[in-house]
This record gives C-alpha cells, sequence and structure tokens, in this order.
C-alpha cells in the first residue's frame, strides 16, 4: 500500500513538472540579475538544465536507488560551452533559486499530504546536485588545465625552432600573455634554458614559474621538454634579476639567460643563444647561477656554435683591427706575455703607462678588461677566431 502511494505521489509531481520549471525560469529572470544579460541562447541552455534537473528529480524521487546516478546526469542536457558561459558561483544560484522556487509553489500543486515529504526529498536532492555541478565545473577546469598546458608546450616549442609567427602571438595572448607586463611596461623577451627537476610535476612546475615571475614584473611562459626546463619571460629588460627569484624551480646545474631581443617574434635569437650556453656551460664550472648566454661565448664557440664564433670575430676582434691595429698588437704582446705589463713593454719597445692605456682602450671598445683573468681567455679566444677567419680590417664576419 505505501508502495502504491509513493508511485501515484511520484505521478502527481510529474504531472506538476511544466509549471515548476515554468517558475523556476520566472525567479531566475527576476532575483539574478547577470541572468537576464545572457544571451537567448545561453538563457535556453540554463532552461533546459532546469528542465532537465526537475525531470531528473521526479525520476530519482520516484526510485533513489535504481536513479542515484541522477543528479550527475543533469548536466549532460547542457553544452560543454555551459562552464564558459556562467560561473561556478553563478551555477549555485541557480540551484538554490530553482529549490526555492519549487519549496514555495509545491504546496498549491500537490496535495497538503504530500509536500512535507517532497520538501525532504528535495533537500536531499540539491545536495546531490550541488556535489555534481562542483564536479561538472572541476572537470572543466582539469581540461582547461590541461589543453593550456599543451598549447604552451607547443609555444615554447616554436619559440625555440625558430616557427614564431602571429598565431604564436594570439596563442600567447590566450595563455595571459600581455608581452608588456613588466615593471618597464616594455615587450622585450628573453629565453631562459635550465636542467628541469625531478621532484616536482611538469604543471606545478609551470605554475610555480609564472607565479614567481608575476610577482617578480614579467610574463612568463613554461615547458618541460625532455631534461630541460625552457622559460619564455617578456616584460623585463633585466631577465637575470627575474630567473634569480626562479632558480629554485630549476633542476641541479646551470642556468643560461639569452639575450634580450625586442618581443616574441624575435625570441628564437635568445632561445638559439641559450640553449647553445646550456649545451657549453659544463667547461665552465664556476660560472655563475644564473649565467648569460653571451658570457658563454668562449665556450660556446669552441663547442662549435657558429653564432658565438661570429659574434666574437665582429664584437670584438673586427673593431680591433680598425685604424693602425696598435691596440690588436698590444693586447696580443701582452696575451702571449702571460699577463705581464713589463713584459709587453719591453716587447714592444713602449713605456708601461703606454700599455695600460692602450689596454683601458681595449676594454672600452670590447667590453672585455685584458686585466681580467676571464676578460683575458674571451680576448684569447676571440683574437683567434678572428685570425682563422680572416675578416678584411673593419669589416664583418659572415
Amino acid at each position: 500500500m505505501a508502495k502504491g502511494a509513493h508511485l501515484a505521489r511520484a505521478e502527481r509531481l510529474q504531472g506538476a513538472t511544466g509549471a515548476l520549471a515554468t517558475a523556476a525560469m520566472a525567479a531566475m529572470e527576476e532575483k539574478l540579475p547577470w541572468f537576464a544579460k545572457l544571451s537567448a541562447q545561453d538563457r535556453s541552455w540554463i532552461g533546459l538544465v532546469a528542465q532537465s534537473g526537475i525531470s531528473a528529480f521526479v525520476e530519482w524521487f520516484r526510485d533513489p536507488d535504481a536513479h542515484s546516478s541522477m543528479p550527475t546526469r543533469i548536466f549532460g542536457s547542457a553544452p560543454r560551452e555551459f562552464t564558459r558561459v556562467i560561473s561556478l558561483h553563478q551555477t549555485v544560484d541557480l540551484v538554490r533559486t530553482t529549490i526555492e522556487t519549487i519549496e514555495t509553489t509545491i504546496g498549491t500543486l500537490l496535495p497538503p499530504d504530500d509536500v512535507p515529504i517532497v520538501h525532504e526529498a528535495i533537500q536531499r536532492y540539491a545536495r546531490e546536485v550541488a556535489f555534481a555541478a562542483a564536479t561538472v565545473y572541476a572537470q572543466a577546469a582539469e581540461m582547461r588545465g590541461a589543453w593550456d598546458a599543451r598549447l604552451e608546450a607547443l609555444l615554447v616549442d616554436s619559440v625555440i625552432r625558430g616557427e614564431a609567427d602571429e598565431s604564436v602571438r594570439s596563442r600567447a595572448s590566450a595563455l595571459g600573455w600581455t608581452g608588456a607586463a613588466g615593471t618597464t611596461g616594455s615587450a622585450e623577451v628573453a629565453v631562459v634554458v635550465g636542467r628541469a627537476a625531478d621532484t616536482e610535476t611538469t604543471s606545478n612546475v609551470a605554475d610555480m614559474v609564472r607565479q614567481a615571475a608575476r610577482e617578480a614584473g614579467a610574463d612568463a611562459l613554461c615547458a618541460i621538454q625532455g631534461d630541460r626546463l625552457v622559460v619564455v619571460l617578456g616584460g623585463t629588460s633585466k631577465p637575470v634579476e627575474i630567473v634569480q627569484n626562479l632558480a629554485q624551480w630549476f633542476g641541479p646545474g646551470p642556468i643560461v639567460v639569452g639575450p634580450v631581443v625586442k618581443d616574441l617574434m624575435s625570441a628564437v635569437t635568445s632561445a638559439r643563444a641559450a640553449v647553445a650556453g646550456l649545451r657549453a656551460a659544463v667547461a665552465w664550472p664556476n660560472a655563475p647561477r644564473p649565467v648569460q648566454a653571451d658570457e658563454l661565448l668562449p665556450e660556446r664557440s669552441l663547442s662549435g656554435d657558429g653564432h658565438a664564433r661570429r659574434q666574437l670575430a665582429n664584437e670584438v676582434y673586427g673593431p680591433l683591427t680598425i685604424g693602425d691595429g696598435v691596440l690588436l698588437d698590444t693586447v696580443s704582446a701582452y696575451l702571449d706575455s702571460g699577463g705581464s705589463i713589463e713584459a709587453t713593454a719591453r716587447a714592444m719597445f713602449i713605456h708601461a703607462n703606454t700599455v695600460r692605456y692602450r689596454l683601458k682602450r681595449v676594454a672600452d671598445i670590447t667590453a672585455y678588461n685584458p686585466l681580467d683573468p676571464r676578460d683575458a681567455f674571451t680576448l684569447r679566444v676571440a683574437l683567434t677566431l678572428g685570425r682563422l677567419l680572416n675578416p678584411e680590417p673593419g669589416t664583418a664576419v659572415l
């Protein structure tokens, strides 16, 4: 008898679904200001979900055990874009408004004996719907996160391989890249390469790097490629300072910062130097961390980096060949003498102060001080390369 009464009650509830759905939509229009601002199509999606939810409640009310998954399935009637149209908070408002409408309306649609039982059932069902909504939004967030991670990895790969074009700019923008987020308001870009840490997942590392870069005043795109971590920094003309805040998210070993370039479209130049620097950094065990790729020009040249060779020949050796070549002769004699100013002066039959003056001129012109052991090594490599490539005085090596 009790089962028959329950089924009869469910039938009466079934007959009221149309009126309940209409009342729920009217309540949304009245109580939720943002609802009226949605497009007609978006409101129709929400109406479909509300109708589906009420119908699903009737089925669940009829036999809760047979329809235990019904609260989760009600969102299947909405397209995937539903989670982009309204937020989780707004979805909770919709569920609350629908439940309140049913509770206030049900008394006019059902016999008095049915109302307390339906009220208790709707409260249980509302909790299940709330959990189902949270699940839908969590799954959508995971899918967006996975898609963003793949898009970011592809974008960084395009930068590394020199395939940046306008599509790369738009994809970066979709990931939140502004290109001018830094404290200087510039669009300058630098690529940073180091070993990937083994203790964190890719997504965690990327999130932490982006957050740390943002706190330091820069944009960041991040990807793990095999055993290396690649970060594209934007909006800063001082990437080394930024990278000092990111170093903890790299694995052990060198972190190489490529030269600053004007924008994301030119980032391949910075990426090429950074990757070559990481490959050659093993030859300078005491290199700073992070180290600029241009500080590794000698090691990069010796490891076969043609760009580094040409840079040393053009920017260091070339300027010293201009004019009478006296600076080139002086620094060559100084290096050949083992770094002795007095021995250089004797070999060239000039005063020691003249040697000092000329070496200072070399430092001013090349930005490498012959009196510094590290700079002297760079000068030695640059002079050797310049002679091998045999440029005409004052001309560039192609």
